[in-house]
């Protein structure tokens, strides 16, 4: 079963993300911020990772960095209530780029799809 990890400081979001997402048979890890995202990533050894690119604390894009630099073949869908971000050069580094929706059959697919192309069947 795939591993998903949501990062994201709003609480209602996580919790939407994980019982949509547990219903549709991922197993879901969740963080609040990015404080120690990278030794998270270590311990769980997510398959994905879901982020948020505005948080109270941290700048999903930086986190993105951050990841990509350390977990280079990880996919990574950014999360954001503003489309805006996809103008961002920093953004292009992520696998799929959603905005936030109580509807979540967009992430869904585009979670799908970055796992078909990195789990072996």
């Amino acid at each position: 079963m795939p591993r998903i990890l949501v990062v994201d400081d709003e609480e209602h979001i996580r919790l939407l993300y994980s019982e949509e997402l547990k219903e549709a048979g991922y197993e879901v890890v969740t963080a609040e911020s990015g404080y120690k995202l990278m030794e998270l990533i270590e311990k769980e050894q997510p398959d994905l990772v879901v982020l948020d690119i505005k948080m109270v604390d941290y700048n999903g894009l930086d986190l993105l960095q951050d990841i990509r630099n350390q977990f280079y073949d990880l996919p990574v869908i950014l999360s954001t209530a503003y489309d805006t971000f996809k103008e961002d050069m920093k953004s292009i580094a992520a696998d799929s780029y959603v905005v936030k929706s109580f509807d979540l059959t967009e992430l869904k697919k585009k979670i799908a799809v970055a796992l078909e192309t990195r789990l072996p069947d």
